[in-house]
Formats: C-alpha cells, structure tokens, sequence
C-alpha cells in the first residue's frame, strides 16, 4: 500500500447557511467505503490556510488515490489535490541503496 496525503478545499458556493459538515463528511465516508474499500484512511486534520482539511490514507496504487479525490469531489462539494508520500525510514532505505549503486 502506499501513503497519499490530500488537501481538501470546500466550494465556497456549496458553503451556505443550510451546509452540513457532518452530513457531507458521512456521505463521502460511504462512499469511499462503497466504491474502494481497499482504502486505509490514516488521520484527518482541519488546517487553516487556503485549504480546509488534509487527510492521510493508503490505498493499493495511484488509482485508488485518484478514485478517492473523485469521490470527494463529487460528493464533497471540493476542490482536492493529491500528493503521494514517502515514510521517513522509506527514504532512507532508497538513498542508501542509491548510494551503494552509484558508489558514493
């Protein structure tokens, strides 16, 4: 599984005085569980700045991502970008490798 981290930005137009945040939360939650239910969802934060959350999930490959931020897309009323992500120990793991071939 690999990890993705996606910022979400609500649709100012979808944000009226009658916006549910926990019915909207819930249908996408049942969503992402109805059509990918391979998702791992990690954590969810509220941020402050021009986007409004950023969650950390995994999911088998980079169209699973892709499907996830449709889904919110579609059912969220938002705007998402996606950013694949790489654990710590991970990375070390690629650059000792990459030093060992390249004999650095």
């Amino acid at each position: 599984m690999q990890t993705f981290i996606m910022l979400t930005q609500l649709i100012s137009e979808e944000v009226t005085p009658s916006f549910c945040i926990q019915k909207k939360k819930q249908l996408v939650v049942e969503k992402v569980r109805e059509y990918c239910p391979e998702i791992e969802w990690i954590q969810d934060y509220v941020i402050m700045g021009s986007w409004d959350y950023l969650d950390i999930f995994r999911a088998p490959d980079i169209q699973a991502a892709l499907q996830v931020s449709m889904i919110v897309r579609s059912y969220g009323g938002a705007h998402t970008e996606i950013w694949p992500a790489v654990e710590w120990d991970n990375f070390e793991e690629v650059i000792r490798d990459l030093a060992e071939v390249m004999e650095v």
